[in-house]
């Protein structure tokens, strides 16, 4: 079995929470099941909806919905980037 596909990246603007400040986000490459309910093009075209739906299911440390939805536009951009590259072939990757 293959090791996970990551992504680390940084907030422009860190999300606040309680005693922390999360500055930095780690994206892994979703599964079919953590796709459920969304279409691929809408992520690989970085449809913000669609942003908002998955980046809880797939990050670290875990953001919510309300917070993705509260995210600075430029860190929503850069969480979709990486999203949609997870879902390109690696021919067209590479």
């Amino acid at each position: 079995m293959s090791k996970p596909v990551t992504a680390s990246v940084e907030l422009e603007t860190p999300i606040k929470r309680e005693g922390e400040d999360v500055a930095k986000i780690t994206l892994r490459k979703p599964a079919a099941g953590e796709l459920r309910g969304l279409s691929l093009a809408d992520l690989i075209n970085m449809d913000v909806d669609s942003i908002i739906r998955v980046l809880p299911r797939i990050s670290s440390p875990t953001v919510s919905e309300h917070e993705v939805r509260a995210m600075d536009p430029a860190d929503l951009a850069a969480c979709g980037s990486e999203i949609s590259a997870f879902l390109l072939p690696k021919r067209l990757t590479a």
